[in-house]
C-alpha cells in the first residue's frame, strides 16, 4: 500500500501555475506574499530552479530558486511554502533535494538562502537538509532590519550551505 509520503508528485513549474503558488503562499502566514505577477514570472523565467508538489492533484509545495547570476556554483532559495495539509512528510527536505538532482544545478556546490532569527522551521529545515547533504552550514546577518528595511522588518540572515564536491560523495561512498 502507498503512504501519502509517497504519492507526492513534484515537477516544474508552467506559468498555469502562477496563481495557486501565489493562493498557497498567502496560505502559508507568515511567509512574506509575493504579487501574483511575481510567482508568474518566477514559474516562466525560473521554472527551471523553482519546484512544486502536488497531492491528489492539488498544490502543497512550492520552492522558487535561482541560479546567481555571476555564479553558476550557487543556488539561492527564495522561498519555501508547504501546505498545512502536507506538514509532517518531509516536503521541504524533498523538494530541495529534488532541485539539486536537476541537471540545472549540476554545477552547484553551493546553497544560500536567508532567515530571520526568529523562523524556527527554516533554520530546522536548513540545518538538517545541510546535515543529511554532509554540508557545512554557516550564516551571518545580510539585509539588516535598519538598514535594509527601515525598521520595518526583522533581519535576514545569509544562511550558506556549502554541499561537498560530487567527486567528494563518490569517494566516501
Amino acid at each position: 500500500m502507498k503512504s501519502r509520503h509517497d504519492e507526492v508528485q513534484f515537477r516544474k513549474p508552467d506559468a498555469e501555475d502562477g496563481a495557486r503558488i501565489w493562493e498557497l503562499v498567502a496560505a502559508c502566514k507568515p511567509l512574506d506574499e509575493n504579487s501574483m505577477y511575481c510567482n508568474l514570472i518566477q514559474c516562466d523565467h525560473f521554472r527551471d530552479t523553482c519546484i512544486l508538489a502536488e497531492l491528489d492533484g492539488v498544490l502543497v509545495g512550492w520552492i522558487s530558486g535561482y541560479v546567481l547570476p555571476g555564479d553558476q556554483n550557487t543556488l539561492f532559495v527564495w522561498q519555501v511554502a508547504v501546505s498545512p495539509k502536507a506538514r509532517g512528510l518531509g516536503l521541504a527536505k524533498r523538494m530541495l533535494e529534488q532541485l539539486l538532482a536537476r541537471d540545472e544545478c549540476n554545477d552547484v556546490t553551493r546553497m544560500q538562502t536567508t532567515i530571520t532569527k526568529d523562523n524556527d522551521a527554516s533554520w530546522a529545515l536548513f540545518r538538517s537538509f545541510a546535515e543529511a547533504q554532509d554540508g557545512e552550514l554557516e550564516h551571518e546577518a545580510h539585509f539588516e532590519k535598519e538598514t535594509h528595511f527601515q525598521g520595518e522588518q526583522d533581519t535576514e540572515h545569509m544562511v550558506t550551505i556549502q554541499l561537498p564536491e560530487s567527486d567528494e560523495l563518490e569517494a566516501a561512498a
